[in-house]
């Protein structure tokens, strides 16, 4: 049998395809986002996440699962982000048809019923919630989604939350992929003072607030968060922890499928 260290699905040929993957395979899909980063990270970091940790996972443990990545998806939900040059966003709309599709593609042409989206992008979370019973229901796949920005800023007891581009992800970024953080830029950088305004606005689980990325009382240059903060020490204890966490939810999502099977 051939081997496939990176266990990329579109890698494979055609009759590999019954060959590899059954009806246990797990489909990793990234999925990630073009937007506004502060002046430090490039537009396509939620895109380049989702890959890098979905490869992460898959070298920590592809094999024990039988993970397959997906060819990932670079643009996600963002209109918090849409007041910025260079943000693209998709509808509402076009993303649920997009996500619909693909999971009917794959019930049609692979033998997995096991579908895992590894979102890099904490705007794509709802309509992911949303669609989670649908996707499960009306093709007939397990499905869970892995949203990667709750999994790297876990709960802690410091007085700020990371949302976006402070702290935790700019320090994967230097870990994973050092080459696109303009790292002369981080200085001028600066948390925002109002930590309650930010539980308020954007984290409190009773409201739901349309917040942007420009709004001064949560943001600076666009970043809510710390990222003077920031090392690739700290990015990789991430990573290492995102991967433990996830191998997690692979036996979870493994128990769901033989619960349905019984």
């Amino acid at each position: 049998m051939e081997h496939h260290p990176k266990r990329l699905l579109g890698e494979l040929t055609s009759p590999e395809i019954t060959r590899h993957l059954s009806k246990t395979s797990i489909l990793c899909l990234p999925l990630g986002s073009i937007e506004q980063h502060g002046p430090h990270l490039p537009l396509d970091t939620d895109a380049v996440l989702a890959e890098a940790i979905t490869q992460a996972v898959i070298a920590g443990c592809g094999d024990k699962y039988d993970l397959w990545q997906l060819p990932a998806l670079p643009i996600g939900l963002s209109r918090e982000h849409a007041w910025a040059p260079g943000t693209l966003s998709l509808t509402v709309e076009t993303m649920t048809a997009l996500l619909r599709n693909i999971a009917s593609e794959i019930a049609r042409a692979l033998p997995s019923r096991n579908l895992v989206v590894l979102n890099g992008h904490g705007g794509n979370r709802g309509i992911l919630d949303a669609l989670a019973r649908e996707l499960s229901a009306d093709f007939d796949l397990n499905f869970c989604a892995l949203h990667l920005g709750a999994m790297m800023s876990a709960p802690s007891g410091a007085a700020f939350t990371e949302i976006h581009g402070g702290k935790d992800e700019t320090s994967v970024m230097l870990a994973l992929a050092p080459h696109l953080v303009r790292r002369d830029l981080i200085a001028q950088l600066k948390a925002p003072k109002d930590a309650a305004m930010v539980q308020a606005l954007i984290l409190d689980p009773a409201v739901s607030w349309p917040w942007t990325s420009d709004d001064p009382r949560i943001a600076h240059l666009g970043v809510i968060g710390d990222a003077q903060t920031s090392s690739a020490e700290h990015g990789q204890a991430i990573v290492a922890r995102v991967v433990e966490a996830a191998a997690i939810a692979f036996e979870r999502l493994l128990e769901n499928q033989r619960r349905l099977q019984r």
